[in-house]
C-alpha cells in the first residue's frame, strides 16, 4: 500500500504530543483561588469543550464524542481567534460561514454555539439527540441559530461550501467588499474525502479559483470499521494540488492553539485559491483507553472512560456539563466583539450609494416590484414550443428583474434551457457571472446549489436530463430537508427523448420525487404552464423541480388565460366536457395534449370527456377538497395519463395510462406511440374503463396495444 501523505500507513498509537497531565498541570486545575493566566483559561476553556463532548452523547447514550473531543483546541481557535459573526444577529449577511461537513460531530459545533451566547442553551444539550430537541442527531439549519447548512450524510458539506464560496465571491464583485468580505471554514473528515461527491465539489472549487474557502481536513486515520488504511491510501496533499488548491501538511498541531491559528491565517490569504489543511488529529483525545480507537467515533465512552478522562483535565469527574463562569464569560465575550462588527458592517451599509432595492431583494430571495410582468405569454393555440426551450425564454424574460437569480447546467446548459443570454460565466476572470457551467458533475451541482441558495443573496437554477437527477438525489433530498430554495430544470423528462433509449429515459423518476416531502415537483404541459411554473418555484420559498420536454408541445387552447391560476393550484380543467362528464381524463405535461385530441375521439362517439392537466401533485394536494371536487369532477371514472410509473396514480385515477417497464430506443414520437401515448390509445382505454365500469361500448382501433400501458 502507497502510505498516506506524513504517515507510515498504519494508525498512530502513540500518545498524541502536549497531553494534560492530569490534575496538575496549571492550566486545567479546577477552583483555583489564584487568578489564571489568559493560556490557562483558554486551556480551561478547551477542556470544557471536550466535557461536553463526552457529557451528551453520555447522557443520550448515542453520538459521536472523539472527533469533538479531538477537535476543541481548533473549534476554540476558530470562534474566538478567526470567525467574524454577531450571535445575537446570526443570519448578519457579512458574517463568516462554519460547515461541520463531519455533521456525526455536531456536538462540537452545538457546545461552540452555546458557549458563544447563540441563545442555545446547556439544557438543549442535555436534550441532545432526544425527541424534539433543537439538538438533533446531525446539524440542521433552522434549527438551531449558527447553524448554516445540513450536514451529516458525509461530503455534502464539503459541496454546500463551494456554493457558499461561489455566493460570497459573486456577491462581493458585484457589490463590493464593503458590503461583502467574509471568509467560509469548513471541517471534513476521511469519510467526507472518500465519497465522491468531495472529487466533484473540490474539482469544481479548484476550476474555479474560489479563495476565501478554508477546510481543514481532520485525518485521524479513523473510521467505523477501524483503521482508515483498511480502504484509504490516498495521498490528500497530491490530490488537492491536482485539483489547482493551496495545500498544507501540518501535522501534529491539532492541540497547539497558536500553530492552528497561524495555519488558518496562512489559508485565509489565498484569494485566488481554495485551500486544505490536513491535520493529524486523535479521535478521543485524551481518553485514556480510546484515544485512537473506533470505539471513539460513534459510540458514548462509558461512564468508566469519561470520569478517567476528566481527571487528566482536570474537570470535576462527578460533575456532568460542568461550564464555570470564567469560561463561560470568556466565550461570551464573543458577543460583545460580534456586536461591534456587524455595526460597523450596519454603518457601512447606510452609506452605499447601490441600488438599496435591489439588494433588499437579493436578501429576501425574491424579485423586484412587478417581475411577474415580464412573464411572457403565447396566445397563438397550436405553436409547437418545447418546455425547456420555453422554459428557456422565461428564465431570460424575468432573470434581469430577479437580482439573486443564477444558472446553469451539468454540461447541458443549453439542452436544458438553463441559459442566461449575454451573461458572463461565473470563472476567475468573471467572479461576477450570473452563468454557471458546473460541468458533468450532477452531485456537485445539487450540493453547491443547496450552499449558493443557504449563503443567502442567490436563488441558484440547475439543470440536467431528468434520469440523472438520480445522481443529484442526495443533495435534493437535503435541499428539501433544508428547505433551500433551489430550482432544478430536469429536461428529457420521458421516453419522448427518443433515440438515446432507456439508458437515458426517466421512468421512475417522477415517482421517486413525489415521494420526497417538501419536494414541489411541476411538469408543465405547455409554454404557459412553463412560465407559471417558474413563477411558482421563483415566488414560494423550498425547492422546486420543474421537469421539461425535450420534444415540441403544442400551445394549448385556454392556457394563456388558465394556467396563471391553474398550475399555482397544481391541477384545473382545461377542457370542461360538461358539468356531468362520462370520464375525466387527466395529464401531465407532455401527454396533456394527447388527452386533448382523446377527448375529441370519444366526443365524435357521444362520449363526454373531460380534460384535466395536473401539473403538480404537491401543489393540487394544498387544495381544499372543495376545489379537488371541481376538478376531479362529480364521481365519473378517471384515466391518467403520464408516460412515466404509475405509482402512486391509484391515488386520483381509477385506471392509468403509463409505463411500468423501461423504454425503447428509437425516434421520440415513434417511442411514444409505441407504448400507448395516443389519442387513439387513450381514447380506447378511457372506453374500455367505461365498459368495465357501465357497459357503454366503443370502437377502439388500438385495441391491439398492451394493456398494461
Amino acid at each position: 500500500m502507497t502510505p498516506r501523505a506524513g504517515d507510515a500507513g498504519t494508525p498512530r498509537r502513540d500518545p498524541p504530543p502536549n497531553r494534560p497531565s492530569g490534575r496538575s498541570s496549571p492550566c486545567t486545575a479546577v477552583g483555583r483561588v489564584t487568578a489564571m493566566t489568559d493560556r490557562e483559561l483558554e486551556q480551561r476553556g478547551i477542556n470544557v469543550i471536550r466535557g461536553l463532548a463526552m457529557d451528551a452523547p453520555q447522557r443520550a447514550n448515542s453520538g459521536h464524542p472523539g472527533t469533538a473531543m479531538a477537535l476543541a483546541p481548533l473549534a476554540h481557535v476558530l470562534w474566538t481567534r478567526i470567525m467574524r459573526y454577531d450571535p445575537t444577529h446570526p443570519d448578519w449577511p457579512d458574517r463568516d460561514r462554519f460547515v461541520l461537513s463531519c455533521g456525526h460531530a455536531c456536538i462540537l459545533l452545538y457546545s461552540m454555539l452555546y458557549l458563544t451566547g447563540y441563545g442555545v442553551e446547556l439544557d438543549d444539550l442535555k436534550a441532545f439527540r432526544q425527541l424534539h430537541s433543537r439538538a438533533a442527531g446531525h446539524p440542521e439549519v433552522h434549527h438551531l441559530p449558527g447553524v448554516e447548512v445540513t450536514t451529516g450524510p458525509l461530503g455534502q458539506g464539503v459541496g454546500n461550501a463551494v456554493g457558499l464560496g461561489m455566493a460570497e465571491r459573486m456577491l462581493r464583485s458585484r457589490y463590493g467588499s464593503d458590503l461583502v468580505d467574509h471568509h467560509t471554514f469548513v471541517i471534513c473528515s476521511d469519510g467526507d474525502l472518500m465519497e465522491g461527491l468531495s472529487h466533484e465539489a473540490a474539482s469544481l472549487a479548484g476550476h474555479l479559483g474560489l479563495g476565501r474557502l478554508v477546510y481543514v481536513y481532520d485525518d485521524n486515520h479513523i473510521t467505523i470499521d477501524g483503521p482508515t488504511e483498511l480502504a484509504l491510501t490516498d495521498d490528500p496533499v497530491k490530490r488537492f494540488e491536482a485539483y489547482g488548491w493551496h495545500t498544507e501538511l501540518v501535522g501534529e498541531i491539532a492541540n497547539d492553539t497558536d500553530a492552528l491559528e497561524a495555519a488558518v491565517r496562512r489559508a485565509m490569504a489565498e484569494e485566488d485559491r481554495p485551500s486544505l489543511i490536513v491535520l493529524r488529529s486523535h479521535i478521543g483525545y485524551p481518553s485514556p483507553h480510546l484515544t485512537d480507537s473506533p470505539k471513539a467515533h460513534g459510540s458514548p465512552l462509558g461512564d468508566d472512560e469519561v470520569r478517567a478522562t476528566k481527571e487528566i483535565l482536570g474537570l470535576p469527574a462527578g460533575e456532568d456539563f460542568f461550564v464555570p463562569d470564567d469560561v463561560l464569560g470568556m466565550y461570551r465575550a464573543m458577543v460583545p466583539r460580534g456586536r461591534a462588527l456587524r455595526e460597523d458592517w450596519e454603518a457601512r451599509l447606510s452609506r452605499w450609494g447601490g441600488d438599496r432595492a435591489e439588494w433588499d431583494a437579493l436578501w429576501a430571495n425574491r424579485g423586484l416590484r412587478g417581475w411577474q410582468d415580464e412573464l411572457p405569454v403565447w396566445e397563438k393555440a397550436g405553436e409547437q414550443v418545447a418546455t425547456r426551450h420555453s422554459a428557456n425564454t422565461v428564465l431570460n424574460a424575468v432573470a434581469p428583474m430577479v437580482p439573486g437569480l443564477v444558472a446553469g447546467g451539468a454540461d447541458l446548459t443549453g439542452n436544458t434551457g438553463t441559459k442566461l443570454d449575454g451573461a458572463p460565466q461565473q470563472s476567475r476572470e468573471h467572479p461576477e457571472g450570473r452563468a454557471i457551467a458546473f460541468g458533468v458533475r450532477e452531485h456537485a451541482m445539487g450540493a453547491a446549489m443547496n450552499g449558493l441558495s443557504l449563503h443567502g443573496g442567490v436563488i441558484p437554477v440547475g439543470g440536467t436530463f431528468f434520469v440523472f437527477s438520480d445522481y443529484m438525489r442526495p443533495s435534493v433530498r437535503l435541499a428539501a430537508l433544508s428547505e433551500a430554495k433551489v430550482v432544478y430544470f430536469w429536461s428529457h423528462d420521458s421516453v419522448g427523448l427518443g433515440e438515446d433509449g432507456p439508458t437515458h429515459q426517466p421512468v421512475e423518476q417522477l415517482a421517486a420525487m413525489r415521494a420526497m416531502p417538501q419536494l414541489r415537483v411541476i411538469r408543465p404541459a405547455d409554454a404557459n404552464e412553463s412560465a407559471h411554473a417558474i413563477r411558482v418555484a421563483l415566488e414560494r420559498n423550498g425547492p422546486t423541480a420543474i421537469c421539461l420536454s425535450r420534444q415540441n408541445l403544442p400551445v394549448l387552447d385556454g392556457s394563456a388565460r388558465l394556467a396563471s391560476a391553474g398550475v399555482e393550484r397544481g391541477a384545473y380543467v382545461l377542457v370542461a366536457g360538461d358539468a356531468d362528464p362520462d370520464v375525466v381524463l387527466i395529464g401531465t405535461g407532455s401527454e396533456v395534449w394527447v388527452c386533448v385530441e382523446a377527448a375529441k375521439l370519444l366526443e365524435e362517439d357521444g362520449i363526454t370527456a373531460r380534460v384535466v392537466s395536473m401539473p403538480s401533485w404537491e401543489l393540487f394536494d394544498e387544495q381544499d377538497d372543495d376545489y379537488q371536487d371541481s376538478v376531479l369532477g362529480p364521481g365519473a371514472p378517471i384515466l391518467s395519463v403520464e408516460a412515466a410509473s404509475s405509482f402512486g396514480w391509484a391515488r386520483w385515477a381509477d385506471d392509468s395510462v403509463a409505463i411500468d417497464h423501461f423504454g425503447e430506443s428509437g425516434p421520440g414520437e415513434e417511442v411514444l406511440a409505441d407504448l400507448g401515448f395516443t389519442p387513439q390509445h387513450v381514447a380506447g382505454r378511457a372506453q374500455a374503463l367505461l365498459d368495465e365500469l357501465d357497459g357503454i361500448g366503443y370502437d377502439d382501433d388500438d385495441d391491439d396495444e398492451e394493456d398494461d400501458l
